[in-house]
């Protein structure tokens, strides 16, 4: 197969190209390169997608073609440029895209956001899922054969966002855990690995559809247990309710001041809890929980500084925690 990614120097699209390289196929990243370098034994064309003839540098026919964007003036320009020269089109889209994130084991048909205005400001995350709801559209207007993938938060080994990988680090340093919410909460995500060996397995297969790519939701309780497995410890987990946090500054799902992969409820109760029942019958086949912490773990333990871009500090922990059994 002759692929192309739109992208692949980054978290998912490197991978991807790694998984299509490895199964033999001839891979060309077309990327602005800022973000690293492709794999190797792929094609670099360095392109700039913000201009209006950036993937002009792209010569000749692909079998299939792979693109990670989300801002729609991209994937206008792409679809425009390259529609007529592949005969199949993957896109990673987002579990953001729905616009009911309360009820829990919805399925793709679930009811999604409204389209980004044309005029929208590209710039401003908060029309992040409107984004990829116009993008969507954009790629199956093209009439080819599609698979879309409305990705979940990506995990594993080379994430830069501190959400996954806090828990591993928090849970292997040990000492009594912050732990948020309720252990029966719903926690769901997909390792970076297999999504992207999903995504090679799509485009030679021409495979089509539309699927929720992450793994089967567990419950908070068992998230981290699986990973206090993986990184040899027992934990020591204080389980403080979503109220308390709220009162004491500490903010949902990622940054400074947070706790990761935690989000109130109800009105998120479903955000990480979706039917992907379609997905693993589509193909989609994600590894255990315990494989992908213990190889987040490794890989954390080459760099010290990874930790730094999330969640709560030591100190902070400490103080939510004093302050919860002072209460």
């Amino acid at each position: 197969m002759k692929l192309l990614i739109l992208g692949g120097t980054a978290l998912l699209g490197r991978e991807i190209a790694r998984a299509a390289l490895a199964a033999g196929h001839d891979v060309t990243c077309a990327a602005r390169g800022s973000a690293g370098d492709p794999p190797s034994g792929a094609n670099f064309v360095q392109v700039d997608r913000s201009t209006p003839d950036g993937l002009s540098k792209l010569d000749g026919n692909f079998d299939a073609v792979i693109d990670v964007a989300r801002h729609p003036s991209q994937v206008r320009a792409a679809v425009a440029t390259l529609a007529k020269r592949t005969g199949h089109w993957s896109f990673v889209s987002t579990c953001s895209v729905y616009a009911d994130d309360a009820t829990p084991f919805q399925t793709t048909e679930g009811p999604l956001k409204e389209a980004a205005p044309p005029d929208v400001d590209e710039t401003d995350m908060q029309f992040y899922g409107q984004w990829k709801v116009t993008c969507e559209q954009l790629v199956l207007e093209t009439g080819l054969p599609v698979f879309i993938d409305r990705a979940g938060l990506i995990v594993g080994p080379g994430a830069a966002e501190n959400r996954f990988h806090y828990w591993v680090s928090r849970l292997a340093r040990g000492g009594e855990i912050l732990a948020p919410g309720t252990p029966s909460d719903h926690v769901q995500w997909i390792d970076v690995r297999d999504l992207a060996d999903w995504h090679v397995r799509a485009a030679s297969s021409g495979q089509t559809g539309i699927y929720d790519g992450m793994c089967t939701p567990i419950t908070r309780g068992e998230f981290l247990d699986g990973i206090a497995a993986a990184v040899g410890v027992a934990p020591e987990l204080t389980w403080v309710d979503q109220d308390f946090l709220a009162a004491q500054k500490v903010g949902p799902w990622m940054g400074e001041r947070t706790l990761p992969m935690w989000l109130p409820v109800p009105e998120y109760a479903g955000f990480m809890a979706r039917d992907t029942s379609p997905a693993y019958a589509g193909g989609l086949s994600p590894r255990p929980l315990i494989d992908t912490a213990r190889d987040t773990f490794a890989w954390l333990e080459t760099d010290p500084e990874i930790n730094r871009r999330a969640g709560l500090t030591p100190s902070e922990e400490s103080e939510v925690l004093a302050a919860w059994h002072a209460r």
